[in-house]
Formats: structure tokens, C-alpha cells, sequence
């Protein structure tokens, strides 16, 4: 997707990271800064400045960083010379985002810098804490004039981007007063995986499956992301969030928005766009019958997760005793336009589930006339394509073919693209991808306001319904299990059942 960084990116750059001793800065933003500096991806003159109420120096705040590094870095730990480049390159400032005085020494410090390099840099301010600082902070950076060059400056804000429809319009609406829309990047991790990328590539860079790619062939659509982890001490965030906000709305969205899109006119950034918010715009809105019908929702228990005993949700430190917020859902989605109809795309995601794995299965049609004889065709299956992005990151396309033997017997053959078998060149993580587009100005992985806004839209329904009415039955399933039985029940209405990659399958 990039050039290389002098045909790209010379100007000098600044990564303002409010809330840089954080959890994200530490394991996810530090670590990828980094490598695009060992890659060669950064510009030689460039800061990383973090912020942070704790008062630190610059080399205390440098070596809390190499923890982080050390410990979640995709490389490894570091090696000293090169650790000791990187650490020049790194500042710290104590911040109140409240105040004011915060954002006239930071800005002081951007032009301290830039007087160095002689040379006006770009700024890219992200915002990794709590969402409640959003617009106090964006507010601050424009009064403040810090991002008043919308060529020089940009804005990266985390999910969650709102937690209902209401709150995500406020902040589109705020954000959009303040700044350009081509100066947001509303980020969302996923979209930087390098599978999910490959989607985009598997689809529109081959003929092979695009007259195949509709109602008339495909059966029906599963997506699935499961966690093994439970809450952790994130159970005073999840209560007010729950899987609905913190996976369907974005995550599990934009997947179906891969497989679901048109074919854009280019890879530019709104034409890719666009094709997604298509989707969303075509997907059937529910009726409170249709939420009964088409979603459920689930409550992890106590039980075993690999030897050891684990507590049930309702048990979570910073959890309600009576907690009716849904670890698990499971719906089932309709897109109606020419392309879809008729379609069902089942997605699910949950906590404390058997195995961690983030598949997209695409079930094609069966044969309309076998030949063979019924003792050939005893494990007989529909063609299907599995795109793994996790643990593994592979596509394969299972098949049916002849076993070897002197009878006409069928079985199940997977043609399969293994990332790890194919290129010894390792993956870059999410993050390092997200943040180099941010720095080249390309904003095709990042959601656009009305992305946003047309997502909250579509599960809007769904959460009301479930405010209004309590769960009687939580906690609906026990941790090691693939989820509440009514999960199960409501893609085999259909006849279809889940699918799950084997554990430790090799590619």
C-alpha cells in the first residue's frame, strides 16, 4: 500500500499522544511508532511527545516506554543502539487536559521544535483516554490554534466514537466544527489487520470469485469473533459498554462491510468509503419483533478456562451483582439490494467463549444436481471460503475431491493460502499501519462520520430493546462454551450451524 519513505514522507512529524502513560501507548502505540522507526517509515527529524498527570522526566517517561516496547513489540526486545536512537527522539509533558496552561506548553513545544528543524512539521494529535475528554481536548487544540493548518495537522480519536447514535452525532458534529473532515481519523484497529486488508485485495484484484460473489451462489455469511479472556479489570468500562457497543457497532460492521461492498471505481479513500456506507444504508433496519427473531444475547457464568477456575461476569471486579449488560451476541442481518437478497449474515462475538479466533465464513450454494452415488457422498459439504484473521492468517477454499482408493469416495480438501507458509516477511501489527496512513494523509481504513453514524443507526433498535427488557436468565453460559444454546438455535433455524476453526490447525 506504501511507497517507500522518500518518495513519501520527508517532512518532519510530531505524535502528540494524550494519555501517553497509558495502557494503549504502552502495549499498542509505542510499540508501533517504534517499529516504523527501525522500518525506516518515519522521517529523520520526528518526536513522539507523550502527556500525562504523573510527573515524570523525559528519560523516566523513555523507559516505562521500553517496558512496553520490550514486552509487546511484535520484534522482541529491543537492542540497545537502536533503543538509544529512538529514546532522542522522545519528550514528556505533565498534563492536566483541563487546563489551559497544558495546550500553551504544548504548543510551545511543537514550536521548539520546529525552530530546531527549520522546517514547519506535521502534528498528529491522538486522543488515547477516556472518551469524555474528546471534545474537551479537541476543544483546547483549536482554541488553542495547535491544528489551525488543516494540510500540517490531524486528529486520531479511539473507540468507542459515541455509545449511542445521539452522543456519535454530537462529537461528528462538535469535531466537524473544529476541524476539516480530512484532518479526522476515527480509528479503528481492526481495519488494520493485514488479513482484513487482504479482503480488499482477494476480492477486486482477482476475476476468479466476483461472478460467484452474490445471492445466486453464496448461501449465507457467518462472522465471528470469539475471546477466551473475560472482562478483567475492564468491568467498570464494559458495564457501560457491553459486546453490542464494543464489537458489533465497529468491529464486526466493518468486516460485513468488506465482504458486502461494491466494487469501487479506485482504492481513493471516499470511493472506498462510500461503497462501505452503501452497505449500511442497505441493511434492514428492526422492528422490536425483528430484534426477538434475529438477535440474542448472552451473560458469561463461572467455570474452567484451561485448568483454571474462572469468575462469572456478575463476578468481575467494578460489575453489578445483577448486571443485564450482554457479554454475547449473536444476530442475524439482512442487506437488501439487488446483490444480497435474501442473504443472511450471521455475526457473533463474546467473552469467556472455547477457542480465541476471528473467522469470516462464506457458504456457497449447493451443487443443483449430484451424480454420485449416495455411499460417495456421506461427508458431503458445500463450498465454502474461510478467511482467518485470527489466530492464524490465512484464506482457504474447502472443496470436494475424490479419496484416494479404489471406490468413488468423496471428502472435504482445503486449497489454502497460509501467510506464515507464503512470505517470511512477518505481518505488520494493526496499529503500525494505522498510524503510517495517518502520517501519509491516506484515510481509506478509517471511518468516516456518516460510517459512524449509519452503523449506531442499524444497532440502535437493538440496544433499546434490550434496555427496556432485563435478561431473566443471566448468566446463559458457562466460560469454556461456545455461547448460550439460543445462539445455536437461531442459525440452525435455518438449517446452517456455526462454524469453528479446528484448535491448533496447521495451515
Amino acid at each position: 500500500m506504501h511507497t517507500t519513505i522518500s518518495a513519501r514522507q520527508t517532512q518532519p512529524a510530531i505524535f502528540v499522544i494524550f494519555g501517553g502513560t497509558g495502557d494503549l501507548n504502552k502495549r499498542k502505540l509505542a510499540p508501533a511508532i517504534y517499529n516504523l522507526f527501525l522500518e525506516n517509515s518515519l522521517p529523520a527529524d520526528f518526536a513522539l511527545i507523550g502527556t500525562g498527570r504523573t510527573r515524570l522526566t523525559d528519560g523516566e517517561f523513555s523507559k516505562s516506554l521500553l517496558e512496553g516496547v520490550n514486552t509487546f513489540s511484535r520484534r522482541g526486545k529491543v537492542e540497545k543502539k537502536q533503543w538509544d536512537q529512538f529514546c532522542g527522539h522522545i519528550h514528556y509533558q505533565v498534563a492536566d487536559l483541563l487546563q489551559e496552561s497544558t495546550y500553551v506548553e504544548l504548543g510551545q513545544r511543537i514550536g521548539q521544535l520546529q525552530a530546531e528543524w527549520e522546517q514547519e512539521a506535521l502534528v498528529i494529535f491522538y486522543l488515547a483516554v477516556a472518551p469524555n475528554f474528546f471534545p474537551v481536548i479537541a476543544k483546547n487544540i483549536a482554541q488553542h490554534q495547535l491544528a489551525e493548518n488543516a494540510d500540517n495537522a490531524r486528529i486520531v480519536v479511539e473507540k468507542p466514537f459515541g455509545r449511542d447514535l445521539e452522543s456519535a452525532r454530537d462529537l461528528n458534529v462538535l469535531l466537524g466544527e473544529l476541524f476539516e473532515e480530512k484532518q479526522i481519523y476515527r480509528i479503528d484497529h481492526y481495519l488494520g489487520k493485514e488479513t482484513v486488508q487482504n479482503i480488499m485485495a482477494f476480492r477486486f484484484a482477482n476475476l476468479l470469485f466476483e461472478p460467484l460473489w452474490n445471492r445466486n451462489f453464496i448461501d449465507h455469511v457467518q462472522i465471528s469473533v470469539t475471546e477466551q479472556l473475560g472482562v478483567g479489570d475492564r468491568g467498570g468500562y464494559y458495564e457501560e459498554a457491553g459486546a453490542l457497543r464494543d464489537m458489533v457497532q465497529n468491529h464486526l460492521l466493518q468486516l460485513l462491510c468488506l465482504i458486502a461492498m461494491e466494487a469501487p471505481t479506485s482504492f481513493a479513500a471516499d470511493e472506498v468509503r462510500n461503497r462501505k456506507v452503501d452497505v449500511l444504508h442497505a441493511m434492514r433496519r428492526f422492528s422490536a419483533e425483528d430484534v426477538r427473531m434475529n438477535a440474542v444475547r448472552g451473560q458469561y457464568g463461572p467455570g474452567w478456562m484451561e485448568g483454571k477456575e474462572v469468575p462469572g461476569y456478575r463476578e468481575e471486579d467494578g460489575v453489578d451483582p445483577e448486571s443485564n449488560t450482554e457479554t454475547f451476541v449473536a444476530i442475524n442481518f439482512f442487506i437488501d439490494n439487488w446483490r444480497w437478497q435474501g442473504v443472511p449474515f450471521y455475526v457473533r462475538t463474546g467473552k469467556r467463549l472455547h477457542q480465541k479466533a476471528s473467522t469470516i465464513a462464506i457458504q456457497f450454494k449447493d451443487v443443483p444436481h449430484s451424480i454420485f452415488p449416495p455411499e460417495a457422498t456421506e461427508t458431503w459439504q458445500q463450498n465454502r471460503l474461510i478467511i482467518s484473521i485470527q489466530p492464524e492468517m490465512s484464506i482457504r477454499l474447502q472443496l470436494q475431491a475424490k479419496r484416494p482408493g479404489l471406490e468413488m469416495t468423496l471428502n472435504t480438501v482445503d486449497m489454502v493460502f497460509d501467510y506464515k507458509g507464503t512470505y517470511s516477511d512477518e505481518a505488520p501489527e494493526a496499529y503500525e499501519t494505522l498510524l503510517l496512513d495517518t502520517l501519509v494523509g491516506d484515510q481509506t481504513l478509517f471511518m468516516r462520520a456518516d460510517q459512524v453514524e449509519a452503523a449506531w443507526e442499524l444497532v440502535m433498535p437493538i440496544l433499546h430493546a434490550w434496555q427496556a427488557k432485563k435478561s431473566l436468565n443471566f448468566p446463559n453460559y458457562s466460560s469454556d462454551s461456545w455461547g448460550p444454546e439460543v445462539a445455536e438455535g437461531l442459525i440452525a433455524r435455518d438449517g446452517f450451524h456455526w462454524f469453528t476453526l479446528p484448535v491448533n490447525r496447521k495451515g
